[in-house]
Parts: C-alpha cells; structure tokens; sequence
C-alpha cells in the first residue's frame, strides 16, 4: 500500500487522513499536447518571481515551523501582486515533510491562502539539486557574509541521491505533496526536480570544497524518472515539469540522457536561461518543436545580460510563462553574483545580481519596476 495524505480541517483540529491505493496503481498519463494547450489557454499570463521572504536563508528555514513567518510572507506577497505578478515559484524540501508532514501540509495551506488573497497562484518546486548537498534540519546557520545563497540546500541531500537503495525513501513525499494538493486550483505547476544534473562545480563541486557526488549525474538520472512516476501516482489535475538548462538543444537526438528524461516527460515544457535576449530566443525557438506550453522558471541576472528589460517584454508578447529570480533582497544574498563564491564581496554590488526590491519594498531600480508594471498591465 501506499499512502495519499490529506490533511482536514475540522475547527482547530487538524487531522491527517490516509487514504489507501493499490501499489500498482498507474495514477495518470502524460498530457499530450493537445491537453497541455487546453490547460494553458485557461490561465492568466504566468509570470511571477522565484520567492523566498527575506527572513529565510534556504527551504528549511522557509517552511520548519519555528522559523515559518507569515507576516513576511504576507507583505512581501502584496508587493508582487502590486507588480502584477500572477505566479510565484517556491522551493519544498523532504527533510520538512520527515520532520512534521501534517504541519508541514498546514504551513503550505497557510502560503496558499496568503498568496491567492494577493491574486498569486504558486509553482511548487519538490526537489533541488543545488547548493549544500548535506542538509540538515533544525536551526540554520547564519549567511555567510558576502556570498550568493550560501545557505541553500539540495533536496534530497547526496547521502539519499547517492544511494539507489534509498531513493524510495522519497515516494511518500512526492505523493503526499501532490496528492493533497493535487486538485487545487491555488497550485499552478508541480516541478518535480530542479537542475537534477547540476555539479555545483565552482560551489560544492570539484572546484569548490569538493563535497558533491562524483556520479551525481548518473544518480540524478536514475531517480528522475521515478519522481515523475510517482508524482503521476498521484493524479495531479496540475502539470508536472522539469526545466532543461544547460542547452543548446537544437536536435532532440543529440540532447543529454537526462535532458531526454525531462523533456519527454514534462506535462508542459521548462527550460531556465540567464543570457541575453538572443540566447533566450534561440532557445525558445528549439523548445517550439515540442508543440507544448513553455515556461521559463528562472531568468535574470543583471551582470550576465539578462535583464528584464527586453527579455519579459518578449515573453509577454510571446505568452511564455516567466519566474524571473528573487524578489526581496534577505538571507539568501542572491542579490550578489555567482562568483562570490570564490570571493565574498565586502559591500553590497553596484549592479544587483538577481532581486527586485529591498527589504523595506522600495525597488533597487524604479525604471525597472516601471517597465515591469507596464509589461504587466498595471500600468
């Protein structure tokens, strides 16, 4: 047996509830195209930010129930609704979900109701093969001073990633995830697995201090299709996708094993790109031949070229979906670049990396929030 995961409400009490199905239940298949366009003519333009409230430093922090802020939340929601965002993109973690699942479930209840008062439908994102592949649960430690999400954390971390024998250990939370919420309307997309290929080589990786997997490739390759398959167990009405990244992908045949996994079994189709507006196009232009909705779930960062302006403009005209990184300059410091990484900046950079506002909501740049309200219609 496996087990759906509910959580009801009755008055203040909170109650899990298991609801049972067979093991070799096949829950859905993918959407075809033709069902992936219907559901996508039914939404508003998706365009949002990638969200994190300033007081958390990575997922844990976000979501364990002693750091959980939902006055932050609340007021930082209000100002992406006031852009005209109508979608945000946020990261989950398995370690929550091990701690406390029915809070956990209650917490994500509680975000969802704030972010559809504010007009915010949410793009929830299960797993992340980015940053600290050891994480831990409890109280997170202090940013490092100068450096870009120096505190973020993979998801599963590399002692469950790297063994085969352990990857079932995630099952019940991709299911009890999707299956509580898999027919809300508040949720928009399920990204199952974030950068699943990426090395983290100048972070973590060989470059770095040389802590990531060595066949992390290959693990990630193995466990991205049973992600998909048991978050299709759970009967989503939403789409699930993962974004393909690295590119170029100008022939299918010749795209990576894992970039092949992702691509031909996403219900809509994600990609990521922090170059400049011809990259994006050209990268656009290779996904079309998929005849599915494409979103772009992370763009934007000043110093490489990718700015909003004029790469939202395109997607708007485009009507491709847009989550650009950051909103809120915190504890994620992801207002500083990459390379900080090999050295901290002392100050605050001139040109932002990622992130739209400071933490008291007055914008980094106020020509570059004008364009955004114009490009989304609220002005």
């Amino acid at each position: 047996m496996f087990h759906r995961f509910r959580v009801c409400h009755a008055g203040c009490l909170l109650v899990v509830c298991l609801i049972g199905a067979p093991a070799d239940a096949q829950g859905r298949d993918r959407w075809t195209p033709e069902q992936a366009n219907a559901w996508y003519e039914q939404q508003p333009w998706l365009v949002g930010c990638n969200f994190t409230p300033s007081t958390a430093s990575n997922q844990l922090e976000m979501w364990q129930a002693e750091t959980f802020d939902p006055e932050t939340i609340d007021r930082e929601l209000k100002w992406a609704s006031e852009l005209g965002f109508t979608s945000i993109r946020v990261y989950l973690h398995n370690l929550v979900w091990e701690q406390d699942a029915a809070g956990f479930l209650q917490r994500m209840e509680r975000f969802l109701e704030i972010a559809d008062r504010h007009g915010l439908g949410v793009m929830f994102v299960l797993l992340d093969a980015v940053w600290d592949p050891h994480p831990v649960s409890g109280p997170q430690k202090p940013p490092v001073p100068g450096v870009h999400n120096s505190r973020w954390v993979q998801a599963p971390g590399a002692d469950i990633l790297g063994d085969p024998e352990r990857h079932e250990e995630l099952r019940p939370y991709i299911e009890g995830v999707i299956g509580h919420f898999r027919d809300d309307r508040r949720v928009h997309v399920w990204d199952v697995f974030n950068e699943p290929e990426n090395t983290n080589a100048h972070s973590w990786g060989e470059h770095g201090r040389g802590t990531e997997l060595a066949n992390k490739v290959d693990m990630s390759t193995r466990l991205l299709p049973r992600v998909f398959h048991w978050a299709r167990q759970a009967d989503p009405s939403q789409p699930l996708t993962a974004a393909v990244w690295l590119g170029p992908w100008p022939d299918h045949d010749r795209v990576s094993p894992i970039e092949k996994i992702m691509l031909e079994e996403s219900d809509v189709i994600s990609f990521h790109n922090y170059e400049r507006l011809d990259a994006v196009r050209e990268r656009v232009n290779q996904l079309r031949r998929y005849g599915r909705p494409i979103l772009c779930t992370e763009y934007m960062a000043r110093t490489n070229g990718s700015r909003f302006d004029p790469i939202l403009g395109y997607f708007q005209r485009e009507r491709i979906g847009a989550w650009n990184w950051g909103f809120v300059a915190g504890k994620t410091q992801t207002h500083y670049p990459w390379d900080s990484w090999q050295k901290p900046y002392p100050q605050e950079p001139d040109v932002w990396f990622h992130e739209i506002l400071r933490p008291d909501g007055s914008p980094y740049d106020p020509e570059e929030v004008r364009y955004i309200r114009r490009v989304t219609g609220v002005d």
